[in-house]
């Protein structure tokens, strides 16, 4: 006891005893602001519909700020110690306020973190995403509190310090080059509303196609369609020209395909075939208008129009052409609020296209290929009825039987030749 006496009696050891004291003061006192913090808001969020609790409290963003209460009551609570240094008390209040702007700082991030859950979350963040404003919220915030960690750290007005940020700025500039032409890239795409989350969009310089799944202040991450993911810098959308589908799936998704015909298939009609394609309900406008047409063009012609080649006549292509006409205006997949049409393209070596431009009604892949393919396959499977083919290049089978044609041929010349 008298050991303990003599003990306590030092300067030094009420000093030491002080310390200990003004730490564990500290430990408890962030001990209790946590458990009444995370017992109130968790009371609050089980009984509120709010959805901002439950993101700042997903993302910590009360825990940081307890942190905050142990460093206050060390800065504050350390001049009611006795015996302790100047110089020491000085060095503790720069670190535990350096301590403070860094907790203060990481609670900000947290927050803004939330605040990008909860936004996208929200039916117009599903569409814009706004991470790109808060990873440049959080930057700027970091570049504060890193002038205000060095300033407190060394006992500096922050001012100075920003001060001799001129000197630097050019390294700066050229340091932070991408994210400045980023920043300003993201403010027109947001402003102008060029892209979204979701959008398909296809880069052919960059062999980019495909969905985008997030637009960040620096990178747009784009799903493509054999399921890698493309990273592009914002500003590559600013200055390289892209093309966004997002309009097409909102009207309608092209049709662009051709029935290609085999040129020596094609002809005039005789009267009993243009009796037989009469069955076609399809056409019974145009045979109507169109011999109507004809007649008179021929009666105007007198003697001359009693020839077969001075008249005009149908043809079983003009036919067909009308017929894919009258099939896709009936046609209900088809989007007859856009253009449509059915044209007739320029004669090549693969014979003459008859092409159907227009717009399907469902714009989803699957939908609209359905959709291409019905209308094709019966056009394909109808198409004899006019006394029509398809134009195929020769297969194995077309020259395996042109061939034996030929051998059967040679030895018949040769038994009739034989005496």
């Amino acid at each position: 006891m008298d050991t303990l006496q003599n003990l306590l009696a030092h300067p030094w050891m009420h000093t030491l005893l002080g310390c200990v004291a003004l730490l564990l003061l500290a430990w408890l006192c962030g001990w209790l602001v946590r458990r009444v913090l995370k017992r109130v808001m968790r009371t609050v969020s089980k009984r509120t519909r709010w959805r901002w609790d439950d993101a700042m409290i997903k993302h910590g963003v009360f825990l940081r700020l307890a942190q905050v209460v142990p460093m206050l009551v060390i800065r504050y609570g350390l001049p009611n110690v006795p015996g302790v240094p100047a110089g020491v008390e000085a060095v503790v209040a720069s670190v535990t306020m350096a301590l403070i702007v860094v907790f203060v700082v990481l609670a900000v991030n947290a927050a803004l973190s939330a605040v990008e859950d909860l936004y996208r979350e929200s039916p117009r963040g599903r569409e814009h995403s706004i991470k790109g404003y808060v990873q440049l919220l959080k930057i700027v915030a970091f570049a504060i509190a890193l002038i205000l960690f060095i300033a407190a750290l060394f006992d500096r007005s922050p001012l100075t310090l920003l001060a001799g940020l001129g000197a630097i700025s050019a390294v700066l500039l050229l340091i932070f080059k991408d994210t400045i032409l980023s920043l300003v890239a993201s403010v027109q795409i947001a402003t102008n509303d060029m892209l979204r989350i979701g959008d398909w969009i296809s880069l052919p310089d960059d062999n980019v196609d495909g969905d985008v799944i997030e637009i960040a202040l620096n990178t747009i991450k784009v799903s493509n369609w054999d399921k890698t993911v493309s990273t592009v810098p914002t500003w590559h959308l600013m200055s390289k020209s892209y093309r966004n589908y997002r309009y097409m799936y909102a009207t309608g998704r092209r049709i662009r395909r051709a029935v290609n015909i085999d040129l020596t298939t094609v002809r005039f009609l005789e009267p009993d075939e243009i009796e037989n394609l009469r069955r076609f309900r399809l056409l019974d406008d145009y045979f109507e208008r169109k011999q109507k047409e004809l007649a008179e063009w021929n009666a105007g012609l007198g003697d001359a129009g009693k020839l077969a080649v001075n008249q005009r006549r149908l043809s079983n292509l003009g036919t067909f052409r009308a017929y894919m006409q009258a099939y896709v205006a009936a046609t209900p997949t088809v989007n007859h609020d856009l253009f449509w049409a059915v044209r007739q393209l320029d004669p090549g070596p693969d014979g003459i296209p008859l092409q159907v431009y227009g717009y399907t009604v469902d714009t989803g892949f699957v939908a609209h290929e359905n959709a291409t393919g019905d209308i094709f396959d019966h056009l394909i499977a109808i198409l004899p009825e006019f006394g029509l083919k398809l134009f195929q290049q020769p297969t194995g089978s077309d020259i395996r039987a042109g061939l034996s044609g030929v051998r059967r041929g040679d030895l018949s010349m040769a038994s009739a030749e034989a005496p």
